[in-house]
């Protein structure tokens, strides 16, 4: 589903109504398209619904919206911010004749017709404003949002998180939707205004929008819903641009499971991680790959660690690497070369730490893979199978691995193509020489640039976590989540990657799916203990769960 800015889904409506398909179908759909989301919630059978109209097409979808909702037993006012004639708005008519009452904003300073209306209604639907317009907020708008940020101000009350309940809820509590984006969002840059309600539910229409991903506007969206609206088939977006990740998406790449496989049938897995002061991130990335579906994960990480890591996660085996005082040295190359050769795919980096040895066996283990044997006499045929012994698995790069590399001359070089790479912001700075403001101003065409700059998938990590490919695919995901914002939960997300490409999926693939799934799970761990009592070790525990819910 692609991202489309508000001046490609105009030309997509103008080529939709081209085509026959007229603006007034495409407001009714949006309009039912509002109306359930709202039903798919909850019955609103009695409930009062406060419905904000603004002048434009945003108030139609509103109305629409407000007819349905009428149709099924609600109590629907409509607030209008300008008057509307039945006699040439046929919109607006239906709703009036299906018993919704109709109050007309006028020139007051106190707002007491609408507050009154605000004080009785569980549910307000933001309809004021659409694409079109951009903060800053003037005239009849500006003065409707504010008298209601007044209202809620004084309630003092925390909005609903969920339409359940809706019924017993008091009438003081409202419940905000929001119509395509709330009112005064830039859906291209997310810029709002101050007065711009915070919505629990956003539905968009057609394709979502840059500003529903951008903050400060995605603080404002909640939950984004997309609705249809009718585009036909044959009217199609441009493909510049990122596109959403969907679940339909990620469902149709996870890898098969079939009843009659074995462990070897779902790939094997080496994990190069851990160092004396940071043994947790080795634990995290080795149990997420075990939840994960891979077949056989190994951990290579310091000898001095095994003893304490075995009961953390006894379903791994474990590779014991040459160390010094915990750090893994480049001694180690000498016991991996071997193995290397027996795994499908292969993770660096999580907790390694950066000590001047480690630095050594990071360095060495990728020039490694550029080393070629030396020929002498051996034939064509003996030089290839040498040569391709030598190549490492396909690589998934992480924390400190990058952290190492990126203080390296022409480091992109020292990598495979298609390469997996997982910066946070912080280290993309460090990787690309941007500042981290210039990256979050700009994630997805960052990503994607530097992708294909170095031939690697970079997963750029982050509220709403960007996946790049070097083709020039770039997917975003569609979670922004606090709770992920603590240490070890990038560990997790590597080793769920790591999993995913030793079962067989390519680079992009595996990098967008593991990082929706782990994103998934932190969704089902924020439900389940909130965003500042979860741990990194819940998002493991919540991955099975993940899997569960999509297959």
């Amino acid at each position: 589903m692609r991202i489309l800015s508000v001046a490609e889904i105009q030309e997509l409506e103008q080529a939709a109504a081209a085509t026959g398909h007229s603006y007034q179908r495409m407001m009714d759909l949006a309009g039912q398209g509002v109306a359930r989301a709202i039903l798919e919630g909850q019955p609103v059978k009695g409930c009062r619904v406060l419905v904000l109209v603004g002048p434009g097409n945003n108030g139609g979808d509103g109305l629409v919206a407000a007819r349905y909702l009428a149709g099924a037993g609600a109590q629907v006012t409509a607030y209008l911010s300008r008057p509307r004639n039945p006699e040439s708005d046929p919109v607006f008519k239906a709703a009036v004749e299906q018993g919704v009452v109709v109050h007309t904003h006028v020139d007051e300073t106190e707002g007491s017709e609408l507050r009154r209306l605000l004080s009785r209604s569980q549910l307000l639907i933001d309809a004021l404003l659409g694409t079109g317009a951009k903060p800053p907020l003037r005239g009849n708008i500006a003065a409707i949002l504010r008298v209601i940020q007044a209202a809620l101000a004084q309630r003092r009350q925390r909005p609903l998180t969920s339409l359940n309940r809706l019924q017993q809820q008091r009438p003081s509590t409202l419940f905000i939707v929001a119509v395509d984006g709330p009112s005064g969002l830039d859906f291209d840059t997310g810029e709002t205004d101050p007065l711009t309600l915070p919505a629990q539910i956003t539905v968009t229409f057609a394709h979502p929008k840059p500003g529903h991903f951008r903050f400060p506007g995605a603080e404002l969206t909640g939950e984004l819903v997309v609705a249809e609206i009718g585009i036909p088939a044959e009217v199609t977006p441009s493909p510049d641009g990122p596109a959403l990740a969907t679940p339909q998406l990620i469902r149709a790449w996870l890898p098969p499971r079939g009843n009659n496989a074995h462990k070897g049938t779902f790939g094997k897995a080496l994990l190069v991680a851990g160092s004396v002061n940071y043994t947790g991130a080795a634990a995290l990335a080795a149990q997420a790959a075990v939840c994960s579906g891979a077949g056989l994960v190994t951990l290579g990480t310091a000898g001095s660690l095994h003893a304490s890591l075995v009961p953390l996660v006894p379903e791994v085996t474990y590779l014991l690497l040459p160390e010094v005082l915990g750090a893994i040295t480049v001694d180690a190359l000498a016991t991996l070369r071997k193995p290397l050769e027996e795994y499908d795919a292969l993770l660096v980096g999580p907790g390694l730490g950066q000590a001047p040895e480690t630095v050594e066996f990071i360095k060495e283990l990728c020039g490694h893979n550029l080393r070629k044997r030396r020929p002498g006499f051996l034939s064509a045929e003996k030089i290839a199978e040498t040569r391709k012994r030598r190549q490492l698995p396909p690589l998934i790069v992480d924390a400190d691995g990058l952290n190492i590399l990126g203080a390296q001359p022409n480091w992109p070089e020292l990598l495979p193509p298609k390469s997996i790479l997982t910066p946070h912001p912080g280290e993309m700075a460090r990787l690309t020489g941007l500042s981290v403001a210039e990256i979050q101003a700009s994630r997805w065409q960052v990503a994607r640039e530097y992708a294909q700059k170095w031939g690697q998938v970079v997963v750029l990590k982050g509220a709403f976590t960007v996946v790049a490919a070097p083709d020039g695919r770039a997917l975003l995901l569609p979670f922004a989540n606090a709770g992920l914002a603590s240490a070890g939960t990038g560990d997790v997300l590597a080793g769920v990657i790591v999993a995913l490409r030793a079962q067989g999926l390519e680079a992009f693939e595996a990098a967008v799916t593991g990082a929706y799934l782990h994103a998934l799970a932190g969704e089902l761990a924020r439900q389940e203990y909130g965003e500042a009592g979860m741990r990194a070790s819940d998002v493991v525990h919540a991955l099975p769960e993940a899997f569960l819910s999509l297959v």
